[in-house]
């Protein structure tokens, strides 16, 4: 069997990158006109097939495929991930819309090179869901492709696609608020800023709360908690605050791990709180995390809902949908004294 040419095959022939192929072969501006000519004549010479969704090239019939795409930085813990349980209930929703999924766990330098899922490149899929955020650069290369495309626990305002999010903005707020009604207000945050959007929206949830109570939030009280690559890597400070709200159950859990090595306890000589709801650690040593429950159930079903319409509906507009969820509280907070 012939091997199948791609784009980044084409890129690497002439130097250049894939959004410069991407665009010179979809007729985008930002590519000389002999550049042009010249990715255009080498696809023809190797035989390259586009990966697109515009009407002339769309494969006749749907596949009855929906390709669901992971970073695989945030599935590096396994069963920990929150976003092997999300894929698992995109799964099942899938199903019962008599649909399949195709999971394809996007690797660190495919997304840096910008190479397409094999199965969007093989036009395997009829739809993309996205879970987990990915880099700008890789998105402007799936846009190029025109195939539907719906985010879930990530959004993008300047790309204007369909987006599926929990509420990070509020229930943070919710969570930190309820710290500081139990006399809290030393209150640090754990999450690097900017990481996802998910994470700028929880710690903007932390601010305003903090705000509420007269309590200005300084550079000493944010606790970056992954490096630039994505991995979670936490060095606490060696003064501590009164509580933590971390910007994920997971990231709590190792802070929780953290002050243990130190031999600080939670609740008893700080208190945590998290966000997700959805990791049980069967240790019993271990408290299982106030948190605020993210409604994981009633966002996968939404994605996969808004992606077959997308898919069936040519005049189907974008939209952002913020799932709510609520406050848990269980073990890792004692009123302060």
């Amino acid at each position: 069997m012939a091997k199948t040419v791609r784009l980044a095959d084409i890129a690497t022939s002439l130097g250049v990158s894939m959004v410069t192929v991407s665009r010179a072969l979809n007729g985008k501006s930002g590519v000389s006109d002999e550049m042009r000519e010249k990715i255009k004549e080498l696809s023809r010479e190797m035989g390259y097939r586009p990966a697109s969704w515009s009407k002339s090239l769309r494969p006749a019939g749907s596949t009855g495929h929906i390709g669901i795409v992971i970073p695989n930085h945030f599935l590096e813990l396994g069963s920990a991930s929150f976003y092997w349980e999300m894929y698992q209930r995109v799964l099942t929703y899938l199903q019962n819309q008599h649909c399949y999924g195709l999971l394809e766990v996007l690797k660190d330098a495919d997304e840096r090179n910008l190479v397409l899922p094999r199965m969007l490149q093989d036009c395997k899929v009829d739809g993309l869901i996205l879970i987990g955020q990915l880099k700008e650069s890789y998105l402007e290369v799936l846009y190029e492709t025109e195939i539907p495309l719906m985010f879930l626990d990530s959004y993008n305002g300047r790309s204007g696609k369909s987006s599926i999010i929990s509420d990070g903005y509020y229930g943070m707020y919710a969570i930190v608020s309820y710290l500081l009604n139990m006399g809290y207000k030393d209150i640090h945050f754990v999450g690097s800023i900017g990481a996802t959007s998910s994470i700028s929206d929880r710690y903007f949830g932390y601010c305003r709360a903090m705000n509420e109570h007269k309590i200005p939030v300084t550079e000493r009280m944010v606790v970056p908690d992954r490096d630039k690559d994505g991995n979670i890597h936490i060095a606490l400070p060696e003064q501590l605050p009164s509580a933590y709200a971390c910007n994920c159950d997971l990231v709590a859990y190792q802070v929780i791990g953290l002050l243990k090595e130190r031999g600080v306890q939670v609740p008893d000589d700080i208190s945590i709180v998290g966000f997700d709801d959805f990791i049980r650690i069967p240790n019993q040593d271990t408290p299982q995390i106030t948190t605020y429950a993210v409604d994981i159930d009633a966002m996968a079903s939404s994605a996969v809902n808004d992606i077959i319409q997308k898919i069936r509906d040519k005049n189907y507009r974008p939209c952002l949908k913020v799932i709510t969820g609520h406050l848990e509280i269980k073990d890792t907070v004692n009123p302060l004294s």
